[in-house]
């Protein structure tokens, strides 16, 4: 056996229940886990994030905080049509505000 050379780290032993170590030949790469098996890789089901939401008591903007549970049931590739649709909607809504008429502004001192 040849001595580790100075500052050099040696090789870790594999533990009890380690996989063994496949030799590959020189200037091969190696086949990607998905390729080895015999089932072909698919993307995992959608899982609700569980999030819970708060009603605020704004119902516009309580119906567009609803719509975010849509994508919950979606693939990702699905989720920026939903977010796009709410940002839209809470959009409109806090537009709606510069619509609505508010309690008369106050009188401004001196005028």
């Amino acid at each position: 056996m040849s001595e580790p050379m100075e500052g050099a780290r040696p090789e870790p032993e594999p533990g009890p229940g380690a996989p063994a170590a496949v030799a590959e030949a020189p200037g091969t790469v190696p086949e990607p886990p998905s390729e080895r098996s015999s089932e072909p890789a698919r993307p995992a089901d959608p899982v609700p994030l569980g999030v819970t939401r708060t009603p605020t008591g704004v119902a516009e903007v309580d119906a567009q905080l609803e719509r975010l549970a849509d994508a919950d049931h979606l693939a990702a590739s699905g989720h920026l049509e939903v977010y796009e649709d709410v940002h839209r909607g809470l959009r409109d809504a806090l537009t709606a505000l510069d619509r609505r008429p508010g309690p008369p502004a106050p009188p401004t001192p001196g005028a």
